[in-house]
């Protein structure tokens, strides 16, 4: 661990490769296809399927929420430009989730008002 740190030239952590999003993703899809088999009337194979998928789907993200917290503070992993990136990232997320909800109303509003009049 030591030795990789010394030779990287970035102040950067490069994650490794982790299971938990392929158990995720797994769990999401078993949880989706399970509750559309329950709403086709198969009540059984649905319920049991659901259930497991969405143990599935807390039990990854738990565990991969797990594993983050402890890159960020027991391995010391998330360094200052680590931490201004991921800064960055929420603040640029939630300002393009205002701006398409502002031009989604700007540009409903319009139409509402004119078939009113």
């Amino acid at each position: 661990m030591l030795i990789t740190q010394l030779q990287q030239k970035h102040p950067f952590h490069l994650v490794n490769a982790s299971p938990w999003p392929i158990f995720a993703s797994l769990g999401a899809f078993s949880l989706v296809f399970c509750f559309v088999i329950f709403l086709h009337g198969y009540e059984s194979a649905g319920n049991f399927g659901f259930i497991v998928g969405l143990l599935a789907l807390i039990y990854s993200l738990l565990i991969w929420w797990r594993d983050v917290l402890r890159e960020a503070t027991f391995a010391g992993n998330h360094t200052f430009a680590v931490q201004n990136g991921l800064r960055l990232g929420m603040v640029l997320f939630i300002v393009s989730e205002v701006m398409f909800f502002l031009s989604f109303f700007l540009g409903f509003f319009p139409f509402k008002f004119i078939s009113i009049c």
